[in-house]
């Protein structure tokens, strides 16, 4: 039997988690603290897998629903939802450290050198700084400028 938004709305949490199944593969986490997690059940290459689709009442029945079909559309064309996800969110992740600007470089008064890039950075100590300056120097006097 289907959920309701009124079913959903009135589940009251138990001793256990429970899942209230939807129809193809969807189903509400409620757990004993109360929270309301909507979840997708689906196979892909012959494993149970298992996918977040958001919390109630942030995403009401209709809109799990859609996920869910959006879900299940890429696992008919062969495609892991959840893999898709995880590479959406690192080439997110990359353009917000492009997007942050370009690659800054700070050397401090004792001579200390830092690169930053967005959230990441190195930082090298006096003496790494001078074996990376030695390197550069003994690397312009190797490369031709041709």
């Amino acid at each position: 039997m289907a959920l309701t938004d009124l079913n959903v709305r009135n589940i009251k949490p138990a001793d256990k988690q429970q899942k209230l199944f939807d129809e193809r593969g969807l189903y509400l986490l409620v757990t004993p603290a109360g929270s309301k997690y909507w979840r997708l059940k689906y196979r892909f290459v012959g494993k149970e897998k298992s996918l977040s689709l958001g919390v109630y009442p942030e995403v009401t029945l209709k809109d799990a629903r859609d996920r869910r079909d959006d879900a299940r559309r890429l696992v008919a064309a062969g495609i892991d939802p959840s893999e898709s996800r995880r590479e959406e969110r690192i080439a997110r992740r990359e353009q917000q450290d492009r997007s942050k600007g370009a690659m800054r470089f700070i050397l401090d008064s004792d001579g200390a050198l830092s690169f930053r890039l967005g959230a990441r950075s190195l930082n090298l100590t006096v003496s790494e700084t001078a074996e990376l300056r030695r390197f550069l120097d003994a690397t312009r006097a190797v490369i031709s400028k041709d």
